[in-house]
């Protein structure tokens, strides 16, 4: 049978399930229609035959005839996952099973690789991830969760415009890695004869926006860092990025909370739900706390950026905490609360005041110039959103860039570097700034109540196969 070129498609199985749930057993619609799908299950009964077709929407069953389905003896040797068009009344069985009863059809396209009789779903981690669009097809919930990330972008994306966000696109080939602390994936330009680097954040760039006048702008998009895989972790993730002019940390954090808890009642109708078993609640306002008492409440003493280095570096050691050379008290400070805290949050909350050493873009707290005036948001024992009041003053922001540079010489992989262009746009003067990065694969997993990364992106990053 020769393939067709394209097919009158004109009715959907979830549709047909709502239109015709009135239909008693037995009871036909005298309504025709022509759907698609792949065959997921086939049975034959002598002169009857019976399909279960997969859509987009849903399922139904295909209801073949010899007597009524052309060619009926070529419809019974269909391979499950060939892909059909049929043509047929909408009819409710005697069994009480919404079919179509099948008057045409064609093979749309065939599968070389069976499916399997009565596919219960793939659970062959290699073959899920390497073949996707099988495990698609044999795993509902895989494909609900890919759908519930679709209207999880949708909405954030609906949510920023409303809130007079305009969208933009920033350079994902930089010349310098920058715009956050990460080991970045570098490349060449052979026209250029240089080497480029794929951007750890859109960061800089947006801040320049702002410096040429848009007070609001938001970029919806890929950023690239080369670290290890994890169930927490993918090399290329999409992330949110916003800025606000005359925002400070505190609007950023009240716009936050109102924009995810809205993301939930859009994605799943409520902020209410459950993640792995345990309740879990976007409701806002959420919960602030500082770094230093999360800190000392874990370790039992009071901890702060003021605390002495050695002190701090003992009580990582103790946890065993490698602790670098290069590291300050602030530093220390952080891998404390890493160490110690972070697993613990469980429905959302703002971790704030991060110390300077670790906050290399962020303008430090008035009454405490050591610490910044930045924040965490973590969900589920894991960070879901950062932000901060922008350092806008160049002086402090190139005495910041030479302190990364000194770690980045003392062996830190992650540092950034000097960016010259950026200092000299805060030299023609970026207002007061509030920004904020959401990871949107991390929002992803928590609505669609995923354990995993991988199971949110479409084609996660896989270890190559080796011979």
């Amino acid at each position: 049978m020769t393939t067709p070129y394209t097919f009158a498609h004109n009715a959907y199985a979830g549709v047909l399930a709502k239109t015709y749930a009135h239909l008693t057993d037995g009871e036909e619609s005298g309504a025709v229609a022509n759907v698609a799908g792949r065959i997921m299950l086939l049975r034959t009964q002598g002169k009857l035959a019976f399909a279960t077709m997969r859509d987009s929407t849903g399922e139904i069953q295909l209801f073949a005839l010899a007597a009524v389905t052309q060619e009926f003896d070529e419809f019974v040797k269909l391979h499950l996952g060939d892909w059909v068009g049929v043509t047929g009344e909408v009819v409710r069985t005697k069994r009480g099973e919404l079919s179509v009863k099948v008057t045409s059809w064609v093979r749309l396209a065939e599968a070389l690789h069976n499916f399997g009789d009565k596919w219960a779903g793939i659970s062959d981690f290699d073959l899920r991830y390497r073949h996707r669009e099988a495990d698609l097809w044999a795993n509902p919930v895989s494909r609900r969760s890919l759908a519930r990330r679709s209207e999880l972008v949708r909405s954030l994306r609906e949510r920023c415009w409303a809130a007079g966000f305009m969208e933009v696109e920033t350079p994902m080939l930089n010349a310098i890695p920058t715009g956050a602390a990460a080991r970045p994936f570098k490349t060449h330009h052979n026209a250029l004869s240089s080497d480029l680097y794929l951007r750890i954040a859109p960061e800089l760039w947006l801040k320049r926006l702002v410096v040429g006048g848009f007070e609001r702008v938001f970029e919806l998009g890929r950023v690239f860092r080369n670290e290890g895989l994890s169930p927490r972790h993918n090399p290329e993730f999409t992330m949110l990025e916003l800025y606000a002019a005359y925002w400070n940390f505190d609007d950023m954090m009240a716009f936050v909370e109102e924009l995810v808890a809205g993301v939930a009642m859009d994605v799943l109708g409520t902020t209410e739900t459950e993640y792995q078993g345990r309740v879990f609640s976007f409701a806002a306002p959420w919960p602030r706390r500082t770094m230093a008492e999360l800190a000392s409440e874990a370790v039992g003493e009071d901890v702060s950026v003021h605390t002495p280095r050695e002190h701090l570096a003992a009580l990582l050691a103790s946890r065993g905490v490698e602790v670098h050379a290069s590291w300050g008290a602030g530093r220390c400070l952080a891998e404390l609360f890493e160490a110690t805290c972070e697993e613990s949050l469980w429905n959302p909350i703002y971790v704030t005041e991060y110390p300077v050493e670790v906050s290399p873009l962020a303008r430090r707290l008035e009454r405490d110039p050591e610490l910044t005036e930045r924040f965490e948001s973590y969900a589920a024992g894991r960070e879901l959103s950062n932000g901060f009041s922008e350092l806008i003053d160049p002086v402090d922001q190139r005495s910041r860039f030479e302190e990364q540079a000194r770690l980045a010489a003392a062996g830190d992989d992650e540092a950034m570097q000097i960016d010259e262009d950026y200092i000299k746009s805060l030299e023609w003067g970026l207002p007061p700034t509030a920004g904020l990065g959401i990871g949107v694969d991390r929002l992803a997993m928590l609505l669609a109540d995923e354990p995993s990364i991988r199971e949110v992106i479409a084609f996660p990053t896989l270890k190559p196969l080796r011979d």
